[in-house]
């Protein structure tokens, strides 16, 4: 006999996990250890009307919403538009008798233009870090982020879209997670590249006070950028689309007219259809010029960028590879140029090393150490810093071309992951670094500490976890990271002073002889230059502004 409808929903609850939300039952994916439920909304599809304003409430639903499978990647451009623009949606994942436990937020990467919520899978994490793991899509590139005037005109306008969002949704947290076995007032953001510097604006922001209890950055960093050169540069990438619809007859009207804060300018860019706007200001590489985002403007952050001195104080983990520049420099479409066909493979090789070997040096302490410096004086709370050397040339382990990459530290969140077709990671002493790494990271997400003491405001009254190597916490005085490596079979951890600065990296810029001084100059001008690490670069050595 078959089943009665009442008897085959009841069948399909016992079967799938289903929980409820504020605005409607979602049902999940069983996977044994653990429980997903992926693409639950958390904020209506920002169209139409909605294409550059806050997050606004998604539609409320009662049958329950099937979230088995993964959702559409947010509206972007890779090698052609993919994506949907309804894209405020979230991922869930827990464990079947999670109660109370630790909530990891974390941001994905791709320099806010690019990726999804499939960067990191929570499966494995949420197992063994026993927390809960959140992750979420989010506008990218001009629809996350644009500062131009027609779209700002109010005083408590903003242009940081994509900052909205992810308040909108550490909001479903707080109000949700509960339902999932997660506890509401122990939040910890955490983000990767872009995701990272998101997290570090939002130290900054008044938005984000309170949001959440503390906060990890991995190769993030400190990015603000100025808000009058951001509508400069972006009324300059639109420019051509006026031009196209026969508004003017040239670039330099048009970018005037979208400057201006017009109701035929907002009206203009409401009406442009979104497969125009999508591959504009792509392929960024790192540079803020080609793709400004994160505004000192006022509202969301302060004008005043990471000079301010009111942060939103918790504790705070800051990752780094020391090979960040790695795959930035080797694959930067300068080589390509006829400039640099013209020298033989040895010397383009070498000239690659170079601009690995330095602006790896410069972007792992722009990431973590440059930050601690500049917070400290003004933060009230502990910061810890994070160093993976597996991989780099000098390491137990090296990975040729990529070193200790950025996102070296992924393999050890979830095997499954973008870089398994690149590099083996499944040896011993990579899988014993990751297990000491997500004790600490456990620890963290639990106490706010990495060594497991309670976050009470008085170090050292419990004992925590003294199996693992003392994380020490950064000071001026004590400029230390915690530094991880591994052999083929162990793991090699402990705190060290990897310190520098800019100018003594520089200095050894100017005293290497492994490349001509003419490829220097190029390497120093076309590859290493308008990074994000590369202010005081840019400076030393006279390189013009990217900036239109």
């Amino acid at each position: 006999m078959a089943a009665s409808a009442e008897e085959e929903n009841c069948l399909w609850t016992k079967i799938t996990p289903r929980r409820s939300t504020q605005y409607g039952p979602v049902v999940g994916l069983d996977q044994g250890e653990s429980l997903v439920w992926y693409g639950i909304p958390y904020g209506a599809a920002p169209v139409g009307e909605l294409r550059w304003q806050a997050p606004q409430d998604p539609a409320v639903w009662t049958e329950a919403k099937d979230c088995t499978a993964p959702s559409e990647v947010a509206y972007q451009y890779g090698s052609g538009a993919i994506g949907t623009e309804d894209c405020l949606k979230l991922d869930v994942y827990t464990t079947p008798n999670a109660h109370k436990l630790p909530v990891l937020v974390f941001i994905h990467g791709g320099n806010n233009q690019t990726g999804n919520t499939k960067e990191i899978l929570g499966s494995e994490l949420v197992v063994r870090d026993n927390c809960v793991f959140v992750t979420l899509d989010y506008r990218l590139g001009l629809f996350g982020f644009n500062c131009l005037p027609a779209l700002c005109r109010g005083s408590d306008d903003t242009g940081n879209f994509t900052l909205l969002d992810i308040a909108k949704a550490l909001d479903w947290v707080k109000d949700n997670i509960a339902q999932f076995g997660g506890d509401a007032d122990n939040i910890t953001i955490s983000g990767f590249s872009a995701g990272g510097r998101d997290v570090m604006a939002m130290l900054t922001s008044p938005l984000f006070a309170g949001r959440f209890q503390k906060a990890i950055a991995f190769s993030g960093g400190m990015t603000i950028a100025d808000e009058a050169a951001s509508v400069s540069q972006i009324a300059w990438a639109i420019a051509p689309l006026a031009v196209e619809d026969g508004l003017f007859a040239d670039t330099a009207a048009a970018k005037a007219w979208l400057m201006t804060d017009g109701e035929d300018v907002r009206d203009w860019l409401y009406s442009l259809d979104s497969a125009r706007l999508c591959p504009l200001m792509s392929n960024a590489g790192i540079r803020m010029s080609v793709f400004p985002h994160l505004y000192g403007d006022g509202v969301v952050l302060p004008k005043e960028g990471f000079a301010t001195t009111q942060y939103n104080n918790v504790p705070l983990l800051m990752l780094t590879g020391s090979t960040e520049f790695s795959m930035f420099a080797a694959w930067d479409a300068y080589f390509g140029s006829a400039e640099m066909k013209a020298y033989p493979a040895a010397e383009t090789n070498a000239a690659k090393d170079f601009a690995v070997k330095y602006g790896s040096d410069m972007y792992r302490i722009f990431n973590a150490e440059c930050s601690a410096e500049t917070m400290y004086d003004h933060y009230g709370a502990d910061i810890y810093l994070c160093q993976i050397d597996y991989g780099d040339p000098d390491a137990l382990s090296q990975i040729p071309v990529l070193g200790a990459f950025h996102g070296i530290f992924v393999p050890m969140l979830s095997t499954v992951n973008n870089y398994a077709a690149m590099v083996d990671f499944s040896g011993e002493g990579y899988q014993e670094m990751a297990v000491l790494f997500n004790r600490y990271l456990k620890n963290f997400l639990t106490t706010g500490d990495p060594n497991g003491n309670l976050f009470t405001g008085i170090r050292g009254l419990f004992s925590g976890d003294s199996a693992l190597p003392k994380w020490q916490n950064w000071t001026p005085d004590n400029k230390v990271s915690m530094v991880m490596d591994a052999s083929a079979t162990d793991a090699q951890i402990g705190c060290k002073d990897v310190s520098t600065t800019y100018e003594e990296i520089m200095d050894r810029m100017d005293a290497d002889t492994t490349v001509s001084a003419e490829l220097k100059q190029k390497m120093i001008r076309n590859v290493m230059n308008g990074r994000w690490f590369s202010a005081a670069l840019d400076a030393r050595y006279g390189n013009p502004t990217l900036w239109k």
